[in-house]
């Protein structure tokens, strides 16, 4: 299995400068890249370019332009084309399935913030100085940077990517590892329901809160915003200091919250791991959940529209994103992996509405938010444990069903 770890690094001021030269020059090859790609469909012909043909370039490129492109990494530059190139498939993806295409837009230098290294070994080097007791990464063009290694890297490590977060730099593995031992069994088995008012509620009646961490931050980041909008639009090497300042405090506040969501995702995953064999949860989707509503054109106001509640859902939306489902999802899917648990998503709708004790259907069921009532035996409990009671059920129906 794969695992990937990430820690921060603490460069010098020079190697600082050579890395944001490397994000530099690493954007401007891939913005290179996507006007060669724009400007041959855009010809009479309709060519297509591909990754196989803009690789084949890159030796020219180097030799052409030795002070800037010819300093780093053939491969991670091959990286950054193949990056291009996932790109545009997904576009096409997203084309052929009748959703929002989303065409490739060029880069910004301060949007592009990660460079993959495909291979250890091959333009860097991790745990470069084995016999010093710090340990070191090495880039090629940067040279030996100190990382603050918190914990041991187990396997053999495969790839290597510099990643930009505001003023701090992070290098991120991934190590091949062999399957780890399972945890103990326990007998457990477990529905979860996630909701707004409660992050989680369990088949056993128990209840997670919903930290909300940027609700609780969203007074600190709305001063510091426009405290921000204040300076207007400039280049980055345009900034004066207090707007450097500005927009270093608007990045480390969002930074702590996006911190703060996944190491609540990261205990709340661990602890259910630990409790249960089986654990069973709605499959959400997401992004079609926190969708905008279509707007409502006024028949008889050319140019004007009708009330569509944009106002009201914008309000769930950020509700929605603030719980960090789609997060603890993931992180929930990647520990029971490591600790031989069996996870399974099981179809959400009418979890709610359904009585786990008669098995009757019916929104009169759901009174309120928080109560059920079944209308058919009388059955009376809490509204979200109700859906996780069914969400289990489903969740053991599903694993006992044969194979397809």
């Amino acid at each position: 299995m794969i695992r990937a770890y990430k820690f921060l690094m603490r460069p010098t001021t020079g190697q600082r400068i050579a890395l944001s030269e490397m994000l530099r020059d690493h954007c401007s090859l891939y913005n290179g890249a996507l006007q060669e790609r724009r400007d041959a469909y855009r010809h009479a012909s309709k060519t297509k370019v591909r990754y196989g043909q803009q690789s084949g370039q890159l030796k020219e490129i180097r030799a052409f332009d030795p002070e800037r492109q010819g300093r780093w990494s053939f491969s991670s530059q091959q990286a950054t084309l193949r990056r291009l190139d996932k790109a545009f498939a997904s576009f096409f993806r997203r084309l052929r399935s009748g959703v929002t295409p989303g065409y490739p837009r060029f880069r910004k230098v301060t949007w592009f913030d990660t460079i993959d290294f495909p291979k250890d070994g091959d333009g860097c080097r991790w745990d470069s100085t084995p016999h010093d007791p710090v340990t070191r990464v090495r880039f090629q063009g940067v040279g030996h940077i100190k990382v603050n290694q918190h914990r041991a890297v187990v396997g053999k490590v495969k790839t290597v990517s510099v990643k930009r977060e505001g003023k701090r730099w992070y290098v991120v593995l991934t190590a091949e590892q062999a399957k780890p031992d399972p945890l103990p069994t326990t007998g457990s088995a477990v529905g979860v329901d996630m909701g707004i008012t409660h992050f989680l509620a369990s088949s056993d009646g128990e209840f997670i809160p919903n930290p909300r961490h940027g609700q609780k931050a969203a007074a600190k980041i709305e001063t510091a915003q426009k405290a921000l909008s204040r300076f207007g639009r400039v280049r980055p090497d345009k900034r004066t200091s207090s707007h450097r300042r500005a927009v270093q405090k608007v990045a480390d506040l969002h930074r702590k919250v996006r911190r703060q969501r996944l190491d609540h995702a990261h205990k709340t995953a661990l602890d259910l791991v630990r409790k249960h064999d089986f654990i069973a949860h709605e499959d959400l989707k997401i992004l079609n959940m926190v969708k905008a509503p279509e707007p409502k054109p006024a028949p008889d106001r050319p140019g004007g529209f009708l009330p569509n509640g944009a106002s009201a859902k914008a309000g769930l939306n950020r509700s929605i994103s603030d719980s960090g489902w789609g997060v603890f999802l993931t992180i929930l899917h990647a520990k029971a992996e490591s600790a031989g648990r069996e996870v399974i998503a099981v179809d959400p709708r009418n979890t709610s509405r359904t009585c786990p004790q008669c098995g009757h259907i019916d929104k009169e069921n759901r009174p309120s938010q928080e109560r059920f009532a079944c209308v058919f035996c009388g059955h009376v409990a809490h509204a979200d444990t109700v859906g996780a009671l069914n969400v289990l059920r489903a969740g053991l129906v599903r694993r006992e069903a044969p194979a397809a």
